[in-house]
């Protein structure tokens, strides 16, 4: 597989990291399949300015970070309480040091940090999204195949896919079509 281009359109990193995941109840496909990938995704992500050095073990830890926030984010949607295996691990990435930030020449931000500070950055914007009012607002895309989660900031909290362009597009032609067969 060639370079992928990651989609942050979730309004939350942690959710953008569970989306690093496609059709997870039909034809599951992974963004991050090499060490590669997620150090590309934290720079893509706006976490750090250079990708860090990634190691096999490391990705593994991310993808398990990854999926313990998409069950926990699934769980505010469902209404359902929080795993604690899960709750444990996102505690536990949450306690890390975050990335680094400097002020640098021309009003400029530079992140700065390694893996392990961007996963814990990514761990504690999503303890403050789970665990504050806007864990209500997650939702699940009403595409189909899709499974990305997404916060709805809609003025009547109506929104119905992740993305119009993509999604909203797809379902919006088919029922098009639907209405239009002879």
């Amino acid at each position: 597989m060639g370079t992928v281009d990651f989609t942050f359109i979730s309004g939350n990193p942690g959710l953008d990291l569970a989306g690093t995941v496609g059709h997870r109840r039909h034809e599951r496909w992974e963004l991050l399949e090499s060490p590669d990938d997620l150090a590309r995704w934290t720079v893509s992500a706006g976490l750090l300015d250079a990708p860090p050095p990634v190691d096999p073990t490391a990705l593994i830890a991310a993808r398990d970070l990854r999926e313990a926030i998409y069950r926990l984010a699934r769980a505010s949607c469902d209404g359902t309480g929080y795993g604690r295996a899960d709750r444990e691990l996102l505690n536990q990435v949450a306690a890390g040091m975050p990335v680094g930030v400097r002020l640098g020449d021309g009003a400029s931000v530079r992140r700065v940090g390694d893996l392990a500070t961007a996963m814990a950055t990514v761990a504690r914007e999503s303890v403050v999204l789970l665990g504050g009012p806007l864990a209500r607002e997650i939702r699940e895309c009403d595409e189909e195949q899709c499974t990305r989660l997404y916060l709805d900031g809609s003025r009547h909290r109506s929104r119905r896919w992740c993305d119009m362009r993509e999604c909203g597009n797809r379902a919006k032609a088919a029922a098009f079509r639907a209405r239009h067969r002879t």
